[in-house]
């Protein structure tokens, strides 16, 4: 079964067409306000119910959700799992590698002469390396838009993006990451899940009455 790029981009369209959208107003704001300017609005930005409910968002991103999620989905398709965890697993790699590659210093370090003004969540614990870009976003963003892919319903691209931007909105909220960590996480998160799906989707095993059927099914069929 031959899927080719434009395929994945028709069959994610909703969630696509608004995280371009999105996506020209994160580089507007970019033009229009510096690094410090983004981040001190959004700190500034703070209040006690969101100070509780940010953590809460951000576990969102991290690997036991993406663990959790590939899990349901072996329940009903193998087909689906795979997608979903091996999605996780490649752009989680990428984000980690640049990671490391690139070493940016995260706030706390990159304004630790003005650290003391800064508003912080009791209980987090902050980082001070390996900035860019965002793990969490990447993982958030690749995860709503396999999400998507999957559905028969592509009106659920909308909801699964709005969790995504809101998990990347929540680790600037939590002083972990710049603005432009959260955009190049969403962007890698978006474009290698796209060309992964092309290219594992398109494999022919993957489309076959036995990967079609899930752990459910197999144990009580």
């Amino acid at each position: 079964m031959k899927i080719g790029i434009k395929d994945v981009l028709y069959r994610i369209r909703p969630f696509f067409i608004l995280y371009l959208l999105f996506l020209c107003a994160c580089l507007v704001i970019k033009l229009l306000y510096t690094r410090q300017e983004v981040f001190f609005a959004v700190n500034g930005w703070n209040s006690p119910w969101a100070d509780y409910i940010e953590p809460y968002m951000t576990d969102l991103g991290d690997g036991l959700t993406a663990i959790t999620l590939s899990l349901i989905m072996l329940l009903f398709s193998y087909r689906k799992f795979l997608l979903l965890a091996s999605s996780y697993l490649v752009t989680s790699l990428v984000a980690q590698v640049l990671k490391y590659i690139v070493d940016a210093p995260r706030p706390m370090l990159y304004f630790e002469s003005q650290w003391s003004h800064v508003h912080t969540v009791k209980g987090i614990y902050i980082l001070s390396f390996n900035s860019f870009p965002s793990g969490h976003t990447t993982s958030a963003f690749s995860a709503a838009l396999v999400i998507t892919y999957l559905c028969k319903n592509k009106g659920w691209g909308v909801p699964a993006l709005l969790i995504a931007m809101l998990v990347g909105y929540s680790r600037m909220y939590l002083t972990q990451h710049f603005f432009e960590d959260v955009i190049a996480g969403s962007v890698i998160g978006v474009m290698v899940t796209v060309f992964w799906l092309t290219w594992l989707d398109s494999k022919q095993f993957i489309h076959t009455d036995k990967w079609n059927k899930g752990l459910y099914r197999t144990l009580f069929k």
